[in-house]
């Protein structure tokens, strides 16, 4: 009876420590909006553009970046800025994170998985529409890889946050991500 007894109580605590570790361990991951890895300056003046932007033609010269360098008004300047800044929220340093976001592969297997790619926080952004400010981008290594179906599918990634620069010929990232596990993405 006491053996019996014993062994309903060690199930009953394993459940309970098995349940309270599921829980502690989504607990332990931070989740951020893509806004809080950008300073505040920079999304200030990514949200009040200068009134001159909205009067570009698309595709004329001054469509672009380098278009716009040559203007010296301080509001034109302060949204050049923002649009490629490298500025980052350095208290996100070696913090464990949750952040959604869409993958754009940088290396992957023949089995469509990538295994090198950037996050970023919406669809088409470095593959069919300008990279966001490398503040927006997040680098990742994953030697599991995530498969792909989809370049629309989003994914949830927890891990550590790193500042760490990273160039690729789709964007640059102010931040690394040293992933623990990447799931799809659903609310």
């Amino acid at each position: 009876m006491l053996c019996r007894n014993f062994n309903i109580a060690l199930s009953i605590t394993l459940a309970v420590l098995l349940a309270f570790s599921a829980t502690a361990k989504a607990d332990n991951y931070r989740q951020i909006e893509w806004i809080e890895l950008m300073p505040a300056e920079d999304l200030e003046a990514l949200l009040s553009p200068p009134e001159s932007i909205g009067n570009i033609a698309d595709g004329s010269d001054q469509d672009s970046v380098e278009g716009l360098s040559g203007a010296e008004d301080e509001a034109t300047q302060r949204y050049l800025k923002a649009l490629e800044s490298t500025d980052v929220i350095r208290s996100f340093d070696n913090t464990s994170i949750r952040l959604p976001g869409f993958v754009v592969p940088l290396e992957m297997t023949d089995e469509y998985t990538a295994v090198e790619f950037l996050v970023v926080p919406y669809f088409g952004a470095c593959l069919h529409l300008p990279p966001p400010p490398p503040n927006q981008i997040v680098y990742v290594k994953y030697p599991k890889g995530v498969k792909l179906s989809s370049f629309q599918d989003a994914f949830w990634l927890e891990g550590t946050l790193k500042i760490e620069s990273t160039e690729s010929e789709q964007g640059t990232a102010a931040y690394t991500l040293e992933v623990d596990s990447i799931e799809p993405y659903s609310e």
